[in-house]
């Protein structure tokens, strides 16, 4: 159960550092850690432990094989599936990814400092529309690109200062604003992957502070990040929900021969 954040109680119920971190990436889709988690809330997580056979230790942060999240009574949850083909995905009970195509927050551990629309801008001291959304988090925290795609472009922006803008597909871009640094390898037309990092906040153009500015644009035109509908994943098919069903089955098993409480009241 979540006390006094996520981060804490993930650390005090075993998590490593690595695995939470992979379990905010696979929920970051369907969760806005910014504004949801609540005092209360609970989750839970079915993670591959080893054990080294010459000292006998057992060594953490292995694969996450089942997570969930049960968020102001509204419960959310995956599991990891590797299909014929050697692809690894998450999906929901019915076969439905856990991955859309862009990440609503692609930077983790920031606070939600100003939302999408109208606002008193804080330097020009002005009401001007913001086209994005930003989080304020400190100097050099980690960037990650919301999905695949190809550098459009990535350099000095103006205002925006040092910028990069990402084309995902033929509907989809998206922009980070005031970096401090630029990863070496994100530069015009090079290909980068969904949780890459690509650079780092900063306070750089015309800013108050250390922050990201974080824009999705759709058909050209900047949209809420927040609560656009992002397309999903590819789900199962039905030859795969057959063996899906399968390792649900052996899941559950698991998680109930391990206490999982939480598991065991939504049965």
């Amino acid at each position: 159960e979540i006390d006094q954040s996520l981060y804490v109680s993930g650390t005090n119920a075993g998590m490593t550092d690595a695995t939470f971190n992979d379990f905010i990436q696979i929920m970051s889709f369907s969760v806005d850690f910014q504004r949801q988690i609540r005092s209360g809330d609970k989750f839970e997580a079915l993670v591959e432990y080893r054990r080294d056979m010459v000292t006998d230790k057992v060594i953490p942060g292995g694969e996450i094989y089942f997570l969930s999240m049960t968020l102001s009574g509204e419960r959310i949850e995956y599991y990891r599936h590797e299909s014929i083909d050697g692809k690894i995905g998450y999906y929901d009970k019915n076969g439905a990814s856990a991955y859309r195509t862009l990440m609503r927050t692609p930077i983790n551990g920031a606070r939600l400092s100003s939302g999408f629309g109208n606002r008193k801008h804080p330097v020009l001291g002005y009401t001007k529309a913001h086209r994005g959304i930003d989080f304020s988090a400190p100097t050099g925290t980690p960037i990650m690109a919301a999905g695949d795609g190809v550098v459009d472009y990535a350099g000095w922006n103006g205002s925006y200062g040092r910028y990069i803008r990402i084309v995902h597909n033929g509907t989809y871009k998206t922009a980070y604003a005031h970096l401090s640094r630029i990863s070496d390898d994100v530069r015009n037309g090079n290909r980068v992957h969904q949780g890459e990092i690509i650079g780092y906040v900063g306070s750089t153009g015309r800013s108050t502070g250390p922050h990201l500015h974080y824009e999705i644009l759709a058909n050209g035109r900047q949209v809420n990040p927040l609560t656009i509908e992002l397309p999903s994943g590819e789900g199962l098919d039905h030859q795969e929900l057959e063996r899906f069903a399968e390792n649900i089955d052996k899941v559950t098993e698991e998680l109930l021969s391990r206490g999982a409480v939480f598991y065991a009241q939504k049965q």
